[in-house]
């Protein structure tokens, strides 16, 4: 479900059910584990910050009361800094949940309770779910939940997620709440004189001029929000919204005039605070906040000695520089070669079963079927050609990749590998957790694209995701290492590849300086190692797969027809005649390299076969199977390297606007066309001066 839908996704609940709750929580406290006890579905969980990014939703029963349960994105806080923090805030505050509940981590008590201060501020019925109570002792740890209640105002049930421990009693607290037959206490949440001031003159002034709030906010709510100059809400005031939003919320702000007034009022009490505290009054408040946070977390919990466990040394040795960057490497290679070799294997067996087994026969079928013999090969490009693509690169690829990023996820040890690289991926204006799918995309572009998903912003998903189809997949290693290996040498094949990785580091410098926006530091809490479980990788492994599947299955058997009929009625050759003055002109590459270009966009592994099945039809004979018969060693570089950099293969543009929109999945795959032509110019007139023959 797109994460933008989270209003009407709890909207639709409210009419189905009888009660709905909104569950939040940072993004690895086991929040998801909490709605997959709720509910009984298999949602994704994962022991890394900024996984959950679309929502799951759920019923549940409970004593005869029908529940409906949404789980809201992931995030630290709720402000308007961030995609996800943005959704979360909106879809509450406009679908209305009548029972918010708020899942914390009971190791990390005061970075938790900062969004449960936030949720409070803004006049929502919670109940605290404090979770990872069995770690929280094993540390060191005892929380008085009670005491905790008690200062909060609210119900806080003990939990152990991911063995159910405390769930029965959380819907229990919640149910209770929502009926009345419990109540929240008003909350103790105070900050300093001045800003208590400021909030308090500006409370005051809002509800004697405004008959009505935005989404019905308390006063001293939305007073904080513009104390605190929240982009959203200082937004309404200035009438800077869509039309619709814009005639819904002038009936609430009152004329131009009024809402001119409120902000002045608001901007001059923050100079005030500012003034005093020589910070941004945001700063300040966000300070206050995480310093109540704390007061309160000293106030429950009682430290007493453990000895140091075996997780948290290991996670010692994985962020030290000397230490944790020589593992990383180890464990990248590792993962590499887990995905090309075995994905390898898997990606020659299907090929195997597919041709003995079905291929021929279907073969016989559809030519049996379909009396024309140009239609029925086109029907065979797709439904053989394109679902052969479509297992060659999804069963074998996607599955050992999201096998292994599983195992990282509940491992926890992504947090290490964000945390080391988070300097250089700074520089590209993107967080050190963006290396993982980056890197990944050297076993498949299509899940690496999807892994992007734990990006906060849009902004970093459209950067990561096209340094992602610049890195060369197992696809086009394939062509590097088939044809410039085999038929030029080792040194040129590894030279494609220092070219990609100056092209990589270019590009996501130039884009960190082109897109608007700015890159904000990384804020990621570094959790223990935690042994994953084999049943639910597996899980993981599976569902994510399904998704896959609906997104890329259709598009490249789609797209398999659409080729195969331009090559199959000889048009493909009419498109591809006005392209030889840039294929060969530009390029230096014999003219059937064109066409095998073009039908690269169908699995880039293809160019190189095509390549040699079109120089055999072209009139070159079995000799064409070695490359040199028809080219030359530096066209072989060129054709390699333009196959690396230009549009990714039609399962990642499916994805790409998927993820991204169409419209930014074109300009990338145009973006690519225009690297890959410059690139492969300049290198065709470069490259012969490093001693490759022309």
């Amino acid at each position: 479900m797109p994460a933008l839908s989270c209003h009407k996704a709890l909207k639709e609940l409210k009419g189905k059910t009888d009660l709905t709750i909104a569950l939040a929580g940072n993004p690895n406290v086991g929040k998801s584990c909490v709605f997959n006890q709720l509910t009984g579905l298999s949602v994704v969980t994962a022991n890394y910050p900024g996984k959950t990014v679309e929502l799951n939703m759920g019923v549940t029963l409970h004593n005869g009361t029908r529940i409906g349960i949404i789980d809201l994105p992931g995030t630290y806080a709720l402000s308007a800094v961030s995609d996800d923090q943005l959704v979360a805030r909106r879809g509450v505050l406009e679908g209305r949940p009548d029972i918010v509940v708020v899942v914390v981590d009971a190791s990390n008590l005061q970075r938790n309770l900062y969004m449960v201060l936030q949720f409070l501020e803004l006049g929502f019925p919670v109940v605290v779910g404090l979770n990872l109570v069995d770690y929280a002792a094993k540390i060191g740890l005892k929380i008085n939940h009670e005491k905790l209640s008690e200062l909060l105002g609210t119900p806080v049930v003990p939990t152990v997620a991911v063995r159910g421990q405390g769930i029965d009693e959380l819907i229990h607290a919640v149910v209770d709440l929502a009926q009345g037959k419990s109540k929240m206490k008003e909350p103790k949440i105070t900050y300093g004189r001045d800003v208590e001031g400021a909030i308090q003159t500006l409370g005051e002034a809002i509800q004697e001029r405004l008959d009505e709030t935005p989404y019905n906010l308390p006063a001293r709510a939305l007073a904080i929000q513009l104390l605190e100059n929240d982009v959203e809400f200082v937004d309404m005031f200035k009438g800077r919204q869509s039309k619709r939003r814009r005639r819904r919320q002038r009936r609430r702000l009152g004329q131009g005039q009024d809402r001119e007034e409120f902000l002045k009022l608001s901007a001059r009490l923050a100079r005030q605070i500012e003034e005093k505290h020589g910070e941004p009054v945001g700063i300040r408040i966000a300070r206050e906040r995480h310093g109540l946070a704390g007061t309160i977390a000293d106030a429950v919990q009682t430290k007493f000695d453990q000895p140091i466990l075996l997780s948290q040394k290991l996670k010692h040795y994985t962020v030290a520089p000397y230490t944790g960057i020589p593992l990383m490497v180890a464990v990248m290679l590792g993962i590499f070669a887990f995905i090309f070799y075995v994905g390898g294997w898997l990606s020659a067996f299907v090929d195997t079963l597919w041709v003995s087994f079905i291929s021929s026969n279907m073969g016989e079928l559809v030519h049996f079927a379909v009396k024309n013999e140009i239609l029925a090969n086109v029907i065979l490009w797709g439904v053989d050609k394109g679902i052969l693509a479509w297992l060659s690169v999804g069963v074998p690829y996607i599955l050992t990749f999201y096998i292994v990023l599983s195992f990282l996820e509940d491992s926890g040890y992504l947090n290490s590998m964000a945390f080391l690289m988070d300097n250089v991926m700074h520089k590209l204006g993107l967080h050190g957790r963006s290396i993982i799918p980056i890197l990944t995309g050297a076993g498949c572009n299509v899940p690496a694209i999807m892994g992007t998903r734990v990006l906060t912003t849009k902004r970093k998903r459209i950067l990561a995701s096209t340094l992602v189809v610049l890195v060369p997949c197992s696809a086009r290693t394939a062509v590097i290492l088939g044809a410039v290996a085999s038929f030029v040498g080792w040194t040129y094949a590894l030279l494609i590849y220092v070219i990609e990785l100056m092209i990589i580091g270019m590009v996501g410098w130039g884009l960190h300086r082109l897109l608007p926006g700015e890159s904000s530091g990384l804020v990621m809490e570094m959790f223990p190692f935690r042994f994953p479980s084999a049943s639910v990788i597996l899980k993981k492994t599976w569902f994510r797969f399904r998704d896959f599947a609906y997104v890329a299955f259709p598009v490249v058997t789609v797209g398999s027809l659409a080729l195969g009929a331009l090559y199959e009625t000889g048009y493909l050759s009419a498109i591809a005649e006005p392209l030889s003055p840039i294929v060969y002109g530009v390029l230096g590459l014999p003219a059937v390299a064109g066409i095998c270009l073009i039908l690269g966009i169908l699995r880039k592994e293809l160019t190189l076969e095509l390549l040699v099945a079109l120089a055999i039809v072209g009139g070159y004979g079995s000799g064409a199977q070695n490359l040199l018969a028809f080219m030359t060693p530096i066209q072989i570089f060129i054709f390699a390297l333009v196959v690396t950099i230009y549009i990714p293969c039609v399962a990642t543009v499916a994805v790409l606007g998927k993820e991204l929109g169409w419209r930014n999945a074109f300009l990338i795959m145009v973006f690519t066309i225009v690297l890959a032509i410059a690139v492969g110019g300049i290198a065709y007139r470069v490259v012969p001066y490093l001693g490759l023959s022309g």
